[in-house]
């Protein structure tokens, strides 16, 4: 696997001396926001990531190559480029081989970190079951990348487009521990509120980090979902995002959207009918989960030390 991938060379050195490193991904660049905001709020991200003691490392696939670390210069050819493919583990070969550009999804992420030893990974909002998945059978692949690969995700929930319930019952069947950072209520995304109790609560990144460290050593693989509610200057109330929600649910089956072209769709669509509301809290929920990301690398980089 090590000649599939990149490393860029201040990643390589922090991983290789045992020091905080927080995966990112690139769905978000490409696929998630218009430009030039998308390039903006990556290098955002990544300046949050080193100011709280990580180095950032974003993930993408460039040349044939998993790359682990992008330059200003790559973060600003995913924001601006067309073409660039959504790359879910489906897909990694196809683009691999051909020597194509993809920017990564939650899933592809998470293996890609897994293959260079980072051990915690910071995202919006995970992808989960789909709303009406008993007919379509739409459940997303990080789900089950979550359920063998031994990455910790940092999300501000799952997306409030999905099913919550339905989600969080998945990852209940395949043993992934589900973290509230400091409530008992499962966040939204867009809300601190969900409606549904959070199956673990813990308030510490300490914490968190310890868990990990428990889970991964008990032999136990797979990914610890750690849920980070929004910051409540920018939350949207979670009735008021369902009515802009399920408008655009009916505007993607009128378009004839479907797969992995839903989610950028329905997104998109919120965001010209939110006058850019729910584009700033996607920004200020990812920047808040970065922050959490280099507290939990930092401490969970300190407490593996300890115990090597």
């Amino acid at each position: 696997m090590q000649s599939f991938l990149n490393i860029q060379p201040e990643v390589k050195e922090a991983l290789e001396n045992g020091k905080a490193v927080v995966a990112l991904e690139s769905t978000i660049i490409a696929h998630g926001m218009p430009y030039p905001k998308n390039v903006e709020t990556a290098l955002a991200v990544e300046e949050m990531v080193r100011a709280n003691g990580a180095v950032p490392a974003t993930i993408a696939i460039f040349n044939g190559k998993c790359q682990v670390g992008l330059t200003k210069d790559q973060l600003e050819h995913f924001g601006n480029s067309k073409g660039v493919w959504k790359v879910s583990l489906r897909d990694m070969p196809f683009v691999i081989s051909k020597n194509l550009f993809g920017a990564t999804t939650v899933a592809a992420t998470m293996r890609i970190a897994s293959m260079a030893g980072i051990k915690v990974f910071v995202t919006g909002g995970i992808g989960g079951v789909h709303r009406g998945a008993e007919s379509s059978m739409d459940i997303s692949a990080d789900l089950t990348e979550m359920a063998q690969t031994s990455v910790a995700v940092v999300s501000a929930g799952v997306k409030s487009i999905l099913d919550i319930g339905l989600t969080l019952e998945y990852l209940e069947t395949k043993g992934i521990p589900v973290i509230s950072l400091g409530q008992d209520e499962f966040p939204s995304f867009y809300s601190s509120r969900s409606g549904f109790k959070s199956p673990l609560r813990l308030d510490t990144t300490e914490e968190i980090a310890t868990l990990m460290d428990t889970k991964w050593k008990l032999g136990l693989t797979g990914s610890v979902l750690i849920a980070n509610p929004i910051p409540p200057a920018y939350e949207i109330a979670a009735e008021l995002m369902e009515i802009h929600i399920k408008k655009a649910l009916e505007a993607a089956k009128a378009n004839h959207i479907s797969g992995k072209d839903i989610t950028p769709f329905i997104l998109q669509y919120i965001a010209s009918h939110t006058q850019g509301e729910s584009l700033e809290a996607n920004i200020a929920l990812v920047k808040n989960n970065a922050k959490l990301g280099a507290a939990l690398a930092v401490d969970y980089a300190q407490l593996h030390r300890k115990h090597v």
